[in-house]
Parts: C-alpha cells; sequence; structure tokens
C-alpha cells in the first residue's frame, strides 16, 4: 500500500502530465499546423522551472522543428506509446519517460520527463520498505517467540496435570491464575472433567464392591439350598422347594443385571434413539392405574393430579418405568391407611415436573444425598426386598432427559421431584 500510494502516484503523476501535454500538442497541430506545435512546444519549455521537460518536433525529413533534444530517442516508436528510455539533453545523458505522437503528413512529436529524481525516490523508498520488512520480520519473529514462550507457560501446568493423570493420578488439579482469562477457563473446564471422571471411577469401584457383596448372599443362598437338597433324602417336595428358591434368586440376580445396565444405557445416552413426542399425562394414568391396585391391596390410597395432556419428548418406556420406581417406593415404605399422590404439570421454560408424595416415614438428610447411588439402601430399610436401584435408574432417566431428581421432607413422608429438560 505504501508502494502504491507513493511511487505509483509519481507514475501516474507523470504519465496524466504528458498525455495532457501530448493533447494539447495536437489540438496545437489542428489548429495551426507545424507552427503552432512549434510555437507550443518553445512556450512549455520556457515555463519549466523544474528543468525536466523534453521535447522533440521533428518534421517529415527527421529534421527538429523545436525542443531541446538533439535527435528521436533512441526506442521510441511513434504511435501512440510510452516508452522509458535514455536521452541525450543538453550534453548529458537523462532518464526519460517518454510518449510519442505521429501526425498526419509526417511531422512526430515526443513528450518526456526526466525521472532521474523520481527513480532516485522511487529507490530509496523501496531501500527504506526492504529496511522495514526486515525490521518487521524480525519484531514479528521475536514477539512470536515470546508470545510461544508465554503460551507454553500458561498451559505447562495444565500439561504437568494431563501427565500426572496419564501416570494414574486421579487426585490431580490444572492450578488457575487470578487472571479468569482463556487458559483459566480452560483449566476449569478440565477440572471439571476430571472431577467427573473422579466421580464414575469411583461410581464404578462402589458398583464393583456392591455387586460383589450384594449378590454374594443371593448366590451363597442357592447354593446353600442346593447343597442341602443334594444331600438330603431326595423328597420331591423338599428338591422342588429348593429349585423355587435357587429360581427366585437367580430371578433377583438378573433382575439387579437388568437394571444395571438400564441404568447404564440411560447414562451413556444410547436410548436417545427412542426419543419421540408423547402425552405423558396419558403415561402417568397408564402407570398409577397399575400401582393403584397395588395401594388398593395395602389398603393406602393413591390420589392423582394430572393435567389433561402433557407434551413433550422422551423415552415412553423409561419415563414409565421411572415414575413406577417412585410409586414402588412410595407405596413400599407407606404404612397401610396412608396416601400416596402423583402429581405433573408443566413449567415454564423448563420442561415438565412429576411428583410422588408420600406419608411413610421419609429419609433423613444424609440418605437423602446418597439415595441416588447405586446399590445405596438405608438401614431402616435393610428388610424391605429390593436391590438398591431404584432411584438410581430414576437419576439415570432424569439426567437423560436433562432433568435430575430431588428428595425433599413431605413432613411426613417423602416428597420425589422429577424434573425433565423441554426435550
Amino acid at each position: 500500500m505504501l508502494w502504491y500510494a507513493t511511487a505509483g502516484s509519481l507514475d501516474r503523476q507523470t504519465d496524466a502530465a504528458l498525455r495532457t501535454d501530448a493533447l494539447g500538442l495536437i489540438e496545437s497541430w489542428r489548429g495551426a499546423g507545424a507552427r503552432g506545435v512549434a510555437e507550443a512546444v518553445a512556450e512549455r519549455l520556457a515555463n519549466d522551472v523544474e528543468g525536466t521537460a523534453i521535447y522533440v518536433f521533428l518534421d517529415p525529413a527527421g529534421r527538429r522543428v523545436a525542443g531541446n533534444l538533439d535527435r528521436w530517442p533512441r526506442g521510441v516508436e511513434p504511435d501512440l506509446s510510452w516508452t522509458f528510455t535514455t536521452v541525450q539533453r543538453e550534453g548529458t545523458e537523462a532518464e526519460a519517460r517518454v510518449f510519442a505522437v505521429e501526425f498526419g503528413d509526417g511531422h512526430r512529436v515526443a513528450v518526456g520527463r526526466d525521472v532521474a529524481e523520481k527513480n532516485r525516490l522511487r529507490e530509496l523508498l523501496a531501500e527504506g520498505i526492504a529496511w522495514s520488512a526486515v525490521t518487521a520480520t524480525l519484531f514479528a519473529l521475536a514477539g512470536a517467540a515470546l508470545l510461544r514462550r508465554a503460551v507454553e507457560a500458561r498451559l505447562r501446568p495444565a500439561a504437568q496435570t494431563a501427565q500426572a493423570i496419564a501416570a494414574g493420578d486421579l487426585s490431580r488439579r490444572v492450578p488457575l491464575s487470578r487472571r479468569e482469562d482463556e487458559f483459566d477457563r480452560l483449566g476449569e473446564s478440565m477440572n471439571a472433567m476430571l472431577d467427573r471422571i473422579d466421580r464414575l471411577m469411583e461410581g464404578v469401584r462402589g458398583v464393583s464392591d456392591s455387586i460383589a457383596h450384594d449378590l454374594r448372599t443371593p448366590i451363597a443362598r442357592a447354593r446353600a439350598k442346593l447343597e442341602e437338597a443334594l444331600g438330603g433324602p431326595g423328597e420331591p417336595e423338599a428338591l422342588r422347594a429348593a429349585m423355587e428358591q435357587g429360581i427366585a434368586d437367580l430371578d433377583h440376580i438378573t433382575r439387579v443385571f437388568g437394571a444395571l445396565l438400564r441404568i447404564a444405557e440411560a447414562e451413556a445416552g444410547a436410548r436417545r434413539a427412542a426419543f419421540a413426542p408423547l402425552d405423558l399425562a396419558a403415561v402417568l394414568r397408564d402407570v398409577a392405574e397399575f400401582y393403584a391396585a397395588v395401594a388398593e391391596s395395602r389398603g393406602q390410597a393413591l390420589d392423582l393430579g394430572l393435567p389433561p395432556r402433557l407434551e413433550m419428548v422422551g423415552d415412553r418406556d423409561l419415563l414409565a418405568q421411572a415414575v413406577g420406581n417412585l410409586l414402588d417406593n412410595a407405596l413400599k415404605f407407606t404404612p397401610p391407611g396412608g396416601r400416596v399422590r402423583l402429581l405433573a404439570r408443566a413449567l415454564p421454560r423448563e420442561g415438565v415436573e412429576i411428583v410422588v408424595e408420600d406419608t411413610g416415614p421419609g429419609l433423613s438428610p444424609e440418605d437423602r444425598a446418597r439415595a441416588g447411588e447405586r446399590f445405596f439402601r438405608a438401614d431402616s430399610s435393610r428388610a424391605t426386598p429390593g436391590s438398591g436401584l431404584g432411584l438410581s435408574l430414576v437419576l439415570a432417566v432424569a439426567r437423560l432427559h436433562g432433568g435430575d431428581l430431588t428428595l425433599e421432607d413431605a413432613a411426613p413422608g417423602l416428597r420425589a421431584a422429577l424434573r425433565l429438560g423441554p426435550g
């Protein structure tokens, strides 16, 4: 841009002046012929204060009629062409930009300007631009090196943390500065990811321990019954009872693994392909109809508070199972004569909320905080049948649908609020 605005501007000014001179001489030729052109050339040379004007006007025989050149410039053709050439002017050579014009009867004129000073200025400008480019390149390289060192210094803690994590130290976290810049935001994201991984690893370890602990009892019981039947007198009733107990224990184990698989699918998002528009109110009525018979058999009441329609997008089967788990828990821990309520409503801009309330003993704040963990069972429910996976599945379904599960004290009883995202 600097070259175009300076050296290019000089060239354009020179060309414009030569073109104007040539057009003026053509007008003089049309008005007064050779005499008019000669007078115009003489006048312009007389007014050339800077001494850069170059003219030569020749007759058809090649004799000079006017101008400050002795002969026609070398390499210049009289065909309205532009030429850079070297001319002899007053005994000295000069670099010139020349424009030639040929008149109709053999007369011709060359109009030029001495561009030696402009060429020197161009050379100085080119040299200055070259030095500026070299300097700018050096500054750019130095700046790039400093920037690289600064970036490496800011990323080094993250790299060291990643290396420590790869070596097995999952407790390491990226240290944060007080600048709150992009690197700190990257560190916060990495720390959140590492916290999530740490929780998942703890969950895997906890699940492994819980599986080993919870399944050991039914497996040992089934084995003991089968050994007892094998070593007994072989009575058909005893053998049948042992086989029935073994089948029941194996069914319990199968249910545990099935629940674990459903939780894993929900947490991994594998069931999102089954998402479809549905009327959640109709799904809740179907689930409530099934559990109403269970409540009636136990002398309990199941109340509904559902809107006529509740449109959303989700997995119908998983939602039904999650609500079924909440109702099953509520009915299981509510004494005879108690009440269980199933409510649902649309939340403005937040999706849907499903609430199950009971009048049972409820949970302590410590137990409510751990209720979503796999295989967790409160001390008061140890004697109640179950595997401790019901609320874990509900929580996984809620998160699959962009929501969460909240357990609150209903005074008396427990209030379970299942919030689902807008889909």
